[in-house]
């Protein structure tokens, strides 16, 4: 299986020395996906016949260079979440209203990683247009954790989370507009980065709250997480909220030499209202342990108060619920989406197309078309916003004196089966740690840090802004003195 490999550089290493061949890693890779998908379904769309087909035509070029691998990603198979477009394939959200929606581009993302060599093998399953934190909400089915069946992967980004954690890819991407990657990483067991907002182009993913999403990477490990977010970070001239080609320089120029890549000093705080009241005994413990470990590798930490991450969850609804309201309208059934049949007035025929939104999508449409309604504008938009720079200056203060903030990821266990979809309330509340990191645009990465009932715990390192590189250092530290890698279910 693929999950045999430690690292993306391991694989391409069998590659060079002519001991495996790209077919073969693909072969594998679809053996393992017919064996485990009919219990996961992680998968929306699996493209093997094009996956073999592009793992022959890599062979064949390695064979004429003398083994010479072309690409940082060079015949690795690769997952993405199905709100990323990729060209003349269905790319559906996870909903009835795009089931027959097949882009006529590549999203930039896609384009880097098939620049790089990888080889897309499938669309992962979600939450519907990724608004929810179980991926039950799935027009497609729900998608099941591969450590205990009845619970859910996490959300939205479910099913690249369950295809990591089941070994049927050893990498994916997802999209985090409040913690959609972080989620599934920590349920699922896996390590998932949102990146600071502008990193990487949201060119081709199909929009739900633009101030606050990002696509990024997912993997079993911290170096292969790293890999994908090289290929995929940049400016991009299809989408103005990238940050420029000089401060893309810049970016690539900083040298992080200061900071210890081994056991060194270096310093962390720990938000006590993400470490208090509402966190589960279980998960506070992996944390606390985790906290205790990085203090013997050579940090040191204070507990600080960070007052407003009480208000983030009201923040981030009303705002997140805003943009899906206005960015969700061209869904008509009349300029994108499904069309019902034309009975009935204009109105009538709207509200029938509408309908093919889901639930909890419908929900999130009608409270964010609320919030910005005349008179209830100021009330909650303007408010939220307020509290949204509130919230960055407080971050800021505390990075300005710790290298990171520790906390746990999800504040709970994965939730059963059914558990949480019918209580939309349970389900938002369970986004406290996370949510923050998308209202300040902030970068986090969600790790292992521990199990308990034989499920998976997240552990959230949030770094300064563009400082992915010193979170990648501290989370390769822990992972290669705890002991979580290479820990997979037994499906």
């Amino acid at each position: 299986m693929i999950r045999h490999y430690h690292t993306i550089r391991d694989l391409i290493a069998e590659y060079k020395s002519g001991n495996k061949t790209v077919e073969d890693t693909i072969i594998e890779t679809f053996d393992r996906i017919d064996k485990v998908e009919n219990k996961v379904n992680a998968f929306i769309l699996t493209l093997k016949n094009e996956a073999i087909q592009r793992a022959k035509e890599l062979d064949k070029t390695l064979k004429k260079s003398g083994r010479k691998t072309k690409g940082k990603l060079f015949g690795i198979p690769i997952a993405i979440k199905d709100n990323i477009c990729f060209k003349n394939y269905p790319t559906t959200c996870a909903s009835k209203m795009l089931e027959n929606y097949i882009p006529p581009y590549n999203a930039t993302v896609i384009k880097k990683l098939l620049d790089e060599g990888a080889i897309i093998v499938g669309k992962t399953n979600m939450d519907e247009f990724a608004m929810g934190t179980t991926c039950e909400s799935s027009y497609f089915g729900v998608t099941h954790n591969p450590w205990a069946l009845d619970r859910v992967p996490g959300g939205s980004s479910g099913g690249s989370g369950a295809a990591l954690a089941s070994g049927e890819v050893p990498l994916a991407l997802g999209s985090d507009t409040g913690g959609s990657i972080r989620c599934p990483a920590s349920f699922s067991g896996v390590v998932g980065l949102k990146a600071t907002y502008g990193l990487v182009s949201r060119y081709g993913l199909i929009a739900y709250a633009c101030s606050l999403e990002q696509i990024g990477p997912m993997a079993t490990n911290v170096s292969d997480c790293k890999d994908i977010f090289d290929v995929i970070v940049g400016n991009d001239p299809m989408d103005s909220t990238t940050i420029s080609k000089e401060e893309m320089e810049q970016y690539l120029k900083k040298s992080f030499k200061d900071f210890p890549n081994s056991k060194g000093k270096f310093t962390f705080g720990i938000p006590k209202e993400l470490l208090g009241e509402g966190i589960d005994p279980e998960v506070k413990k992996s944390v606390w342990d985790a906290i205790k470990l990085l203090e013997d590798l050579g940090g040191s930490y204070e507990e600080i108060s960070i007052p407003s991450i009480d208000y983030s969850i009201a923040c981030y609804y009303i705002i997140a619920m805003a943009e899906a309201s206005s960015n969700l309208a061209r869904f008509d059934g009349i300029r994108y989406g499904f069309r019902s049949e034309d009975k009935g007035n204009w109105n009538e025929v709207f509200a029938n197309n509408r309908l093919a939104f889901g639930k909890e999508v419908r929900r999130r449409i009608m409270l964010g078309t609320y919030a910005l309604s005349a008179g209830y504008y100021d009330m909650y938009y303007l408010k939220a916003l307020k509290l949204r720079t509130l919230l960055i200056q407080e971050f800021e203060k505390h990075l300005k004196k710790f290298s990171f903030l520790i906390c746990p990821t999800m504040p709970i266990l994965p939730f059963k089966l059914g558990e949480a979809v019918n209580d939309p309330l349970t389900m938002y509340l369970a986004d406290i740690c996370t949510v923050p990191i998308n209202i300040t645009g902030l970068p986090a990465l969600s790790i292992p840090c521990g199990f308990s009932q034989g499920l998976p715990i997240g552990l959230q390192i949030i770094g300064n802004y563009y400082e992915e590189y010193k979170i990648f250092q501290i989370a390769d530290l822990y992972e290669k003195n705890a002991h979580t890698k290479n820990t997979f279910p037994k499906i």
